[in-house]
């Protein structure tokens, strides 16, 4: 009828759902979040931060029991399938993050509700926490990794650039959370840019990026600027 359409999507069978897998990496493993598990010890990490649950729809807490309360919610709630991101040497939790918008029938799936301890932030297991993610969503046939945050969280902004997330705009009055009013600003990375940035992911956590005191030589942001479609204009690449 002469009206443009999409591509034909060759085989599209839908994409796996996720199911509870535990992704194991050199620094972190991410396994299914289990208050009762992971409660106490990941509360201890984040105590005394409040600024970490900020741009957060929950937090601060004033006591491990509400922590546990909150975690329970999240944990139970079927929309979303949580994480603790756990230190690999001591098993301690430091860390949360979730699927989240899991849409199999059309390959969308959000990674969101990521808070991390200080003690994991700016570590190379922070970083691998979010690639293990990334990693198994475009394996279980996802075509469109998207990355949701407060548009005034340039931290977050930040850390989607790094991770080759591109840019897409921002959703004004996208929503009320803790009663005040929430531009969001969005991200995403799509089947057609995986393949470039899995190589960079690989070079990025490979031993010899890292000195002898565990720095990075080559930094990721570098690597991933390429494959990035757009750039956040309001952040430094």
């Amino acid at each position: 009828m002469e009206q443009p359409i999409g591509a034909v999507v060759e085989g599209w069978q839908g994409a796996r759902a996720p199911s509870g897998e535990v992704l194991t990496g050199r620094w972190v493993r991410l396994e299914p979040l289990s208050p009762e598990r992971h409660a106490a010890q990941f509360h201890d990490a984040v105590v005394g931060h409040p600024h970490l649950w900020t741009y957060m729809p929950w937090g601060p807490f004033s006591s491990t029991a509400a922590f546990q309360r909150a975690l329970t919610q999240l944990a139970e709630n079927p929309a979303y399938s949580y994480y603790a991101i756990c230190d690999v040497a001591t098993g301690r939790p430091l860390g949360k993050a979730a699927y989240m918008n899991i849409l199999p029938d059309h390959g969308v799936v959000e990674v969101g509700g990521i808070a991390y301890a200080p003690a994991l932030q700016k570590t190379a297991g922070a970083t691998e926490a979010m690639i293990l993610m990334m990693r198994w969503a475009f394996a279980a046939g996802f075509r469109r990794y998207e990355w949701k945050c407060n548009a005034l969280n340039a931290p977050s902004r930040r850390a989607a650039q790094r991770l080759g997330f591109s840019f897409e705009g921002v959703f004004r009055n996208h929503m009320v959370v803790k009663g005040r009013s929430r531009d969001s600003a969005w991200f995403a990375v799509t089947d057609a840019d995986w393949p470039a940035l899995s190589e960079a992911f690989e070079f990025w956590l490979s031993p010899q990026n890292f000195d002898a005191e565990g720095r990075q030589k080559e930094s990721l942001s570098n690597l991933t600027r390429l494959v990035r479609v757009a750039s956040d204009p309001t952040q430094a690449d």
